[in-house]
């Protein structure tokens, strides 16, 4: 387990119980009780969770696992899921991403498409419309890519942006692919989100699209969050890993969906 992962779990560990105590993680996560202080220390100092004598409380404030947190969860699965994503995209296309982990490998793997050159006359290669402020900030400077920002109010746990802004942006694009990072994907229930501004600006970017494709890890599959984000019927291809079972593979293609398991 890295410090990432480490991280993470103390995290998750904290928000599940309220309170812990550094004998309990150290004993849990494997390691020394020095290792465990130090992480807690951090986690205070960034305001994720109150120090106490001898262990850490939550805050008692509404939960969300930050973005840079959740990057090591299923991290290979996410990098395949982004590369079969990213080779959907052909020169000329205009590419709505939403934000979250999954998606930021997508985008990261369209930057580094090699046959995808600028060509002459200064036109871009391909146009990517997001209202996610880390990819914008790592796609500006590819030549090869036109960055469109929606703009709207950022959540710092996701680095996405939502609000009238975003929406106003949204309603004037038209996107010949939308390829959207979910927190929960069911055969019956939908794509969803956790929080309900970035469903709706997700399902905007949805409406806008001649193609709806859906990047999510085996983890992912199964349940529902807080706001719903497109029907099932209403999505064209999930890309998603080898966990998903096929149980879950043929309910998704009875409802019209085509499923890729890389």
């Amino acid at each position: 387990m890295n410090r990432y992962e480490r991280l993470n779990a103390i995290l998750e560990l904290v928000a599940q119980r309220g309170r812990i105590d550094v004998e309990t993680l150290a004993e849990e996560l494997d390691v020394s009780t020095a290792t465990i202080r130090r992480d807690l220390d951090h986690l205070a100092q960034q305001q994720f969770l109150t120090r106490t004598r001898g262990g850490a409380v939550a805050h008692s404030v509404a939960y969300d696992l930050p973005l840079r947190y959740k990057t090591a969860r299923q991290a290979t699965e996410k990098q395949r899921i982004g590369q079969a994503a990213a080779e959907l995209v052909t020169a000329g296309m205009v590419i709505g991403i939403n934000g979250g982990t999954t998606a930021t490998e997508v985008a990261r793997a369209i930057a580094t498409r090699t046959d995808l050159r600028a060509p002459t006359g200064g036109r871009r290669a391909v146009t990517i419309v997001t209202n996610a402020v880390n990819i914008a900030n790592e796609l500006t400077v590819r030549p090869h890519v036109k960055i469109v920002v929606t703009g709207g109010v950022a959540r710092p746990q996701s680095y996405e942006l939502a609000g009238p802004l975003a929406t106003h942006i949204l309603q004037g694009v038209s996107l010949d692919l939308a390829i959207l990072g979910v927190d929960s994907i069911d055969p019956v229930q939908g794509a969803s989100a956790h929080h309900e501004g970035e469903a709706n600006i997700n399902e905007l970017m949805a409406s806008r699209a001649r193609q709806v494709v859906v990047v999510a890890d085996s983890s992912k599959i199964g349940g529902q969050a807080f706001a719903r984000i497109r029907r099932t019927e209403e999505i064209d291809l999930l890309i998603t890993d080898p966990g998903v079972s096929d149980e879950a593979v043929r309910q998704f293609e009875e409802a019209g969906v085509k499923v890729m398991r890389v």
